[in-house]
């Protein structure tokens, strides 16, 4: 066996092994409001949302460590970016875990009929399947923003903190200084990417509430129309982004004070 064939089936078989235990045993990555399971959640797990989002802005990234705060800002942010459907998928948990992240670049996509065409997908058989469903889907995310908009203003003061103590120390090293300018880019590219993603939700909620009432009424369409409204108005209302453009050259988020 070749050194890169042995490589691979080292990588691979760990994999495989926690997918297997995690079928076998029953459960499953997601947990309460689409969450994760926390015993199964590494601290790096999603570390890689704050690079990316640089990576696509043609941003730096940065090497230093994140904070406590700086990682629960991307762990709270990837299911506001993840697409809804993607958590019903039965290799979910490769997803979810970070043992497979090829499904990043599904990310970038937009397309506010994905949604819609994923309710009529043949796992839901039924109209009421379908309104459930979409239901479920917008108030978890309901669920999710408040805490996310509670984190994202934690690290943005910190990061007009960090801009300020760059001012005022003369003796950083061109290392240091580039490494926290760029940290604080990634902070604000997470935060936009965020509210970029919900808007594009929103959009694709709508198209398909729109287009379900018309193939299939059901008395169900108001009521999912009026929680469909709560949550464009927790997006306004959490509002942490003057512009949600994260290929922007990025700067330290503008965030809006709390509403609430």
């Amino acid at each position: 066996m070749s050194p890169r064939a042995r490589q691979c089936r080292q990588t691979t078989l760990p994999n495989l092994a926690l997918l297997g235990l995690l079928v076998l045993a029953g459960c499953t990555s997601i947990g309460d409001f689409g969450r994760l399971q926390p015993d199964l959640v590494s601290d790096d797990i999603h570390d890689w949302v704050g690079k990316d989002a640089a990576l696509h802005a043609g941003a730096p990234v940065s090497t230093d460590n994140l904070t406590d705060d700086e990682r629960m800002l991307r762990d709270l942010a990837f299911p506001l970016i993840e697409p809804p459907y993607d958590r019903q998928r039965w290799n979910a948990v490769v997803y979810e875990y970070g043992i497979d992240r090829s499904f990043r670049r599904e990310l970038w996509v937009e397309d506010p009929t994905a949604y819609y065409r994923h309710l009529q997908a043949d796992l839901h058989r039924s109209t009421a399947g379908r309104y459930s469903q979409l239901m479920d889907d917008i108030r978890n995310d309901i669920v999710r923003i408040g805490p996310f908009a509670v984190v994202a203003r934690r690290v943005a003061d910190l990061d007009r903190r960090r801009e300020a103590a760059l001012q005022s120390i003369a003796d950083l090293s061109p290392a240091e200084r580039h490494n926290a300018e760029a940290r604080g880019g990634e902070n604000s590219l997470t935060i936009a990417w965020v509210q970029h993603s919900l808007t594009e939700r929103c959009a694709g909620y709508r198209y398909a509430l729109e287009h379900l009432a018309v193939a299939e009424p059901d008395n169900e369409a108001g009521d999912v129309d009026r929680v469909l409204t709560q949550l464009q108005q927790e997006i306004a209302a959490d509002g942490l982004v003057s512009e949600p453009d994260f290929a922007a050259v990025p700067a330290p988020a503008a965030v809006a004070p709390a509403l609430r």
